[in-house]
């Protein structure tokens, strides 16, 4: 997970927000506060009024580290995944050859009839 908060946390600390420090959710007046607003509101399931109340009066600096946080939270159980399947490369190839079977059966029929109405000659 140190490796998404490194990726994460600086770009969203740095993330353009706008004059003030009210963490308000006012799209027309305040889109970058807004836009992590947004962000957080799906990575957290919270609402947005829940957020503008948990930050009033904190200031940007706390709320884009929470917001990093939250992100990395999402991400994590992908990560895992990603690194459970990377670490079996014979069950990754294996995996990789019934998805693509399972493409090949799928789109058969529409190949079929582009082979068809286009008068391709089939390999």
């Amino acid at each position: 997970m140190g490796w998404i908060v490194r990726v994460f946390g600086p770009g969203l600390k740095s993330a353009v927000t706008d004059s003030g420090t009210d963490v308000r959710y006012e799209p027309e007046q305040k889109p970058g506060i807004s836009n992590l607003l947004e962000i957080m509101s799906v990575a957290t399931g919270e609402s947005i009024p829940e957020l503008e109340t948990r930050y009033d009066g904190g200031g940007y600096g706390r709320f884009k580290t929470d917001v990093a946080e939250a992100v990395v939270a999402l991400l994590d159980p992908i990560r895992t995944r990603y690194e459970e399947l990377r670490a079996d490369e014979a069950e990754l190839r294996a995996m990789l050859a019934r998805g693509a079977d399972k493409a090949r059966e799928t789109s058969a029929p529409t190949l079929e009839q582009m082979y068809e109405r286009m008068g391709f000659v089939r390999p």
